[in-house]
């Protein structure tokens, strides 16, 4: 391993597979928004893109110091055994399956995992967890395609608190949360109305998720500059 790797870890971030245009093209593509990759790159690490694909997970994770797991559309609700209910989104099972498969092999490597929206439900359901399927209309996701702020609670002594505080300001845009708690995960952070706004994976180099959107806030790294550092001793290994 060479000196720059370990100043700057492979940080895997998952991707969408969508139509998207540029230019006078119109295709359907792999892609993540550009705020990911900033906050990865501004935070120390080197972003790399984790399109859905079949298998490969073990062999990609062996290349990587870190993974995010990006927010998305809706977990579906057959992994936890539920219904779809009238306002979950149809799902994207080539997503859930690449990312369920990455999730299980970079817990049973101890690879530093930071999830974002979608990827604090993935990371619940993975575990066994269950999911809100809709919450209140108006409370976390007012406006589409805009993010609320909102103050959430923070517990003291948790990974989280020692990043950033008993107490911050985020930036939320998510309709589902986190309902029963998948097996030895905490939740560490909440909103106004009690919604779980943040787990943990305690006695783990650094496995976190929140609901909130920290990419979105370029003058906030800290959360980002924490798990960039917690791969930063894993590339060092």
């Amino acid at each position: 391993m060479n000196t720059d790797r370990r100043r700057r870890p492979l940080i895997g971030i998952t991707s969408y597979q969508d139509d998207a245009a540029w230019s006078v093209w119109r295709q359907r593509a792999s892609l993540v928004p550009q705020t990911y990759v900033d906050a990865v790159s501004r935070a120390g690490g080197t972003p790399v893109l984790l399109p859905p694909q079949p298998g490969g997970t073990a062999h990609l994770l062996d290349a990587l110091d870190g993974l995010v797991l990006a927010g998305g559309s809706d977990v579906d609700p057959a992994r936890y055994g539920a219904a779809a209910g009238p306002h979950t989104g149809d799902p994207h099972r080539a997503r859930d399956t690449w990312e369920f498969d990455l999730l299980r092999d970079a817990l049973a490597r101890d690879l530093p995992l930071l999830g974002v929206c979608r990827g604090l439900q993935v990371l619940n359901v993975a575990l066994g967890g269950t999911l809100v399927q809709h919450l209140p209309d108006g409370s976390h996701q007012q406006v589409p395609a805009v993010f609320v702020r909102r103050p959430v609670r923070i517990a003291p002594d948790s990974r989280l608190g020692a990043v950033l505080g008993t107490a911050a300001d985020v930036a939320c845009y998510h309709h589902q949360a986190a309902d029963r708690l998948g097996a030895g995960l905490r939740a560490t952070a909440w909103s106004t109305d009690g919604t779980v706004e943040a787990l943990e994976l305690p006695g783990r180099r650094f496995t976190v998720g929140v609901q909130w959107h920290p990419e979105t806030d370029p003058d906030d790294l800290r959360l980002f500059a924490a798990f960039v550092t917690a791969s930063c001793k894993e590339a060092a290994r």
